[in-house]
C-alpha cells in the first residue's frame, strides 16, 4: 500500500491543479467580445468569423497531424534503445533494425501516396 501513495498523491496534484486552471480560466477569462479583442495581433491574418457549429476543417489537416503524432511516437521508441545498446547486444540491433525499416516503408508509402504536399 506504501508504493502507491506517490502515485495518489501525484493523481490529486494533477487534479487539483487542473481544477484550479478551469476555475481560474472561467474567473480571470473574458467576459466579453469586441472588436479590440478580436483584432488580429502582430501575426498579420484579418480573424474570420466562424460559422455556427465551427465549420469545416480541412481533412488534409487531420491528416498531417495525425502523420505527425505517429512518426513522432514511432521515434520517441528510439531513446530506450539507444540507452540500453550496449546490454541488448545484437538481437537489440536487429530489432531495431527492423522497426526502422518499418518506419522508413510506412514514410515511403505515405510520400508516393501525395501525404507529406502542401496545396
Amino acid at each position: 500500500m506504501k508504493l502507491y501513495i506517490p502515485i495518489l498523491v501525484l493523481f490529486v496534484l494533477a487534479t487539483g491543479c487542473a481544477a484550479f486552471s478551469v476555475t481560474m480560466g472561467a474567473i480571470a477569462g473574458p467576459k466579453r467580445w469586441n472588436k479590440a479583442k478580436m483584432e488580429s495581433y502582430e501575426c498579420g491574418i484579418e480573424p474570420t468569423p466562424i460559422p455556427f457549429g465551427g465549420g469545416k476543417i480541412p481533412v488534409k489537416f487531420y491528416l498531417t497531424a495525425m502523420l505527425f503524432i505517429v512518426f513522432d511516437i514511432e521515434i520517441v521508441f528510439l531513446y530506450p534503445w539507444a540507452v540500453t545498446f550496449g546490454k541488448l547486444g545484437t538481437f537489440g540491433l536487429v530489432e531495431m533494425v527492423a522497426f526502422v525499416i518499418t518506419v522508413l516503408v510506412a514514410y515511403a508509402y505515405v510520400w508516393r501516396r501525395g501525404g507529406l504536399e502542401w496545396d
